[in-house]
C-alpha cells in the first residue's frame, strides 16, 4: 500500500482510538485529537490515497483557482464543474446564510445565521483564500524570491490576515505555507489550523505536492519534502462509517502502488498552466484506487 495510505489509517485509527467527542459550531459533533505530524517525500512517492478516490482534477483545480488564478469567485470553480465550495458561495443580494452553533453563556445554541457582506463581494467567498494571495501578489513574491534569494529564511505565505476574517465567509483551514531550497530540492512546511481528516485533508496533502511540484519546476529546482502540521484533527461523528469502511479496505484488500505526477515539460510559468475544466497540464498517471467513499459535509 502506499505511504501515504498507510500514514493516513495511522492518523484515523489514531482519532478514534484516543480522539475526544466534542461539540462545535457546525451543529455536528468531532471525535478530535489537538494535534498531528506528517512528513512526505516526494522523491519517493506522489501522495494520492488509494484506500478512497481521490477526485484529482477537482484537487488541482480548487488548488490552482487560490494560488494561480487568484480568485475568491466560486463561478470560476462552477464553470469547470467543481462545487467545492457551492455552500459558502455569497448571495446576489451580499448575504450568506447557514444553520449553525454559536455560544451563548458557555453553551452551544444552534441558529439560523445570516452575514451580510458590502457589495461587490457577490457569489464569492469573502476576503478569503485567492483573495488573500492575490491582495498581496504571494504566489509572484514567492516564485521571485526562490528563483533570486533561494537561502532566504522568510519564504512564507500567510492565508490568516486578521484585518481581513470578519469578511471572509470561511477563514482558511491550510493557512500558512513555509518555503525552503536546500541542495537543489524545494521543501515546504504547511499549518493547518482545522483538518477534517475524511474530507480535507487527503484533498489538501494532493494539493500542495502539486503546488510544491509546480513551483519546483518552474524555478528549476526538484520537488523535495513536506513537513504537515496539524491542529485539531478530526472527524465528524457523521463520517464514523465511512472510515471505518475506509480502514477495512486498508486491512483487507490487496497493496496498490502509488501513482505518478506528469507536468507538462514544456511549461515554465507557473501562470501557464492550463487551468480550464480540462487541466491539461497537469495529471495523475497509473492512479489505481478502491472508490469513492462518500463523506457528509459538515458547513
Amino acid at each position: 500500500m502506499t505511504k501515504w495510505d498507510k500514514e493516513y489509517i495511522k492518523l484515523c485509527k489514531t482519532i478514534l482510538k484516543e480522539g475526544k467527542e466534542v461539540e462545535n459550531r457546525t451543529g455536528v459533533n468531532t471525535i478530535k485529537i489537538p494535534s498531528y505530524h506528517l512528513h512526505f517525500d516526494l522523491r519517493e512517492e506522489f501522495p494520492v490515497l488509494a484506500t478512497k478516490q481521490l477526485f484529482f482534477r477537482q484537487a488541482i483545480l480548487e488548488m490552482l483557482w487560490i494560488y494561480q488564478a487568484q480568485s475568491n469567485d466560486v463561478r470560476w470553480l462552477q464553470e469547470r464543474n467543481v462545487h467545492i465550495w457551492d455552500e459558502w458561495e455569497i448571495a446576489d443580494d451580499g448575504a450568506w446564510h447557514a444553520t449553525q452553533n454559536v455560544m451563548e453563556n458557555g453553551k452551544y445554541v444552534k441558529k439560523d445565521i445570516v452575514k451580510q457582506f458590502p457589495e461587490g463581494f457577490e457569489h464569492t467567498i469573502g476576503t478569503a483564500y485567492g483573495y488573500i494571495v492575490n491582495k498581496f501578489q504571494m504566489t509572484q513574491n514567492l516564485i521571485k524570491t526562490i528563483k533570486e534569494n533561494p537561502t532566504d529564511r522568510r519564504m512564507v505565505m500567510t492565508l490568516w490576515q486578521n484585518d481581513y476574517l470578519d469578511t471572509a465567509v470561511l477563514p482558511s483551514c491550510v493557512w500558512s505555507s513555509e518555503w525552503d531550497v536546500t541542495d537543489g530540492y524545494l521543501n515546504l512546511w504547511v499549518h493547518q489550523r482545522s483538518c477534517d481528516v475524511p474530507l480535507g485533508l487527503p484533498f489538501n496533502v494532493t494539493q500542495y505536492a502539486t503546488l510544491l511540484s509546480l513551483i519546483a519546476k518552474v524555478t528549476g529546482l526538484k520537488p523535495g519534502t513536506i513537513d504537515w502540521s496539524i491542529k485539531d484533527a478530526h472527524i465528524y461523528v457523521n463520517q464514523v462509517d465511512g472510515i471505518k469502511e475506509q480502514i477495512n479496505r486498508f486491512d483487507t484488500e490487496e497493496d496498490i502502488p502509488a501513482p505518478k505526477l506528469w507536468i507538462n515539460p514544456d511549461i515554465d510559468d507557473f501562470f501557464k498552466f492550463d487551468n480550464s475544466k480540462d487541466c491539461l497540464d497537469i495529471k495523475v498517471v497509473d492512479y489505481k484506487h478502491m472508490g469513492p467513499i462518500r463523506f457528509p459535509l459538515a458547513q
